[in-house]
């Protein structure tokens, strides 16, 4: 069996020179590191811009004060420890805190910071409310990472939820295929597992999320067929992050490529003002014309994903853009009274989130309501 050795403290990583690691150490002291030795071998040490490496290893500006650490205000929608319930047919379980790596430009990088406070370790509160909630169809595992989990302590959170009758879908939000694909392919445990819940009317999802295309190793192409044989959905979301993918050539090789092994890419996100993301961080107006020009590239079974901001208050997705003004609408809502609502900017280069666009924007030219909005911040 193949032995993954996991590192982290960034001073083992030798191929830097040991006065950046001395630096690299300050900024993992704020935010945590964590790597394998499978994922840095896929690093070109000798170009200090390479994608993989900027997803996985520290970088000093990450210390640069921007953003908030509960950057979509996930904490207003937790009805449980470590369940949230944002809209209406889809419930949320934070698992676990820990994950195959910790992606630098992560949006939840505050469980690896404070501890599990918010991840649940009895899911029994969790299971009752979804239990007496009827309108969740879809709970969607996530944290950390779910299969990091031993194969015997996932199954036991996928049989209580298969339990449930009106609960249809389960996804599994997941960068082990990227990360560590021998977690799948030297454990038949675990598709076995997969297979005996993913049912032809109540199918497992798999949320992969594959940032770059050297990440589609042969062996991560294995792990995927072999969650693709367990009878498994998978499909593929990422951000957009500067460096790693804002390149239409890039993403649009990431679409093709996924769609060659029968994978479907599903959202791609602007980067979320998470604090020490602004090195990560690409203005929304120039990140949407990179996802156009990578769609444009690609077969229309290749580019079936949406551009996505997943504020606050809903998925708010960018629907296209004039030379003045860029259209955006709620793909999914928090609130009824925003659902489907469509909203017209003036365009603003330097704007990296929807509240970017807000601050400067507030005419007759917007159609969004702003009623439930201004409750969010009362709620605060």
């Amino acid at each position: 069996m193949k032995k993954i050795r996991y590192i982290t403290d960034v001073l083992q990583l030798t191929q830097i020179p040991i006065e950046q690691r001395r630096m690299l150490k300050k900024v993992t002291k704020k935010f945590a590191f964590r790597a394998n030795d499978y994922y840095l071998s896929l690093i070109d040490w000798s170009n200090e811009d390479d994608p993989i490496r900027r997803i996985i290893v520290p970088n000093e500006r990450e210390l640069i004060p921007w953003g908030k650490l509960d950057a979509s205000e996930e904490a207003h929608y937790a009805k449980a420890v470590g369940l949230e319930h944002k809209y209406p047919d889809t419930a949320l379980l934070l698992v676990n805190n820990i994950c195959g790596g910790f992606c630098r430009f992560c949006f939840r990088k505050r469980l690896f910071m404070n501890g599990d406070s918010e991840v649940t370790h009895n899911i029994s509160p969790s299971i009752q409310y979804i239990r007496n909630h009827p309108e969740i169809s879809n709970v969607l595992l996530s944290g950390g990472d779910p299969l990091i989990m031993s194969t015997e302590k996932l199954e036991s959170i996928i049989r209580k939820i298969r339990c449930i009758e009106h609960v249809k879908i389960i996804r599994i939000g997941t960068k082990i295929p990227a990360y560590n694909p021998y977690r799948i392919t030297e454990d038949p445990s675990l598709t076995e597992m997969l297979s005996r819940y993913s049912l032809p009317q109540k199918r497992i999802y798999i949320m992969a999320n594959f940032n770059h295309p050297r990440e589609l190793t042969p062996i991560s192409i294995d792990a995927i067929t072999r969650l693709l044989e367990a009878g498994t959905v998978v499909v593929n979301q990422t951000p957009l992050i500067r460096g790693v993918n804002d390149n239409p050539d890039t993403l649009a090789e990431l679409f093709r490529s996924l769609s060659f092994m029968g994978i479907s890419s599903y959202y791609v996100f602007q980067c979320r003002p998470t604090l020490g993301n602004r090195i990560y961080a690409v203005p929304v107006a120039e990140s949407y014309e990179i996802f156009k020009k990578a769609k444009a590239r690609t077969s229309g079974l290749a580019g079936t994903a949406r551009f996505i901001m997943s504020h606050s208050t809903g998925k708010i997705e960018v629907a296209g853009t004039t030379p003045e003004h860029i259209h955006m609408q709620y793909h999914r809502s928090a609130s009824p009274e925003n659902t489907s609502q469509f909203m017209v900017f003036k365009i603003k280069k330097d704007a990296y989130w929807f509240d970017d666009f807000l601050k400067t924007s507030m005419n007759t030219e917007q159609t969004i309501s702003y009623r439930w909005l201004s409750r969010m911040e009362k709620n605060k």
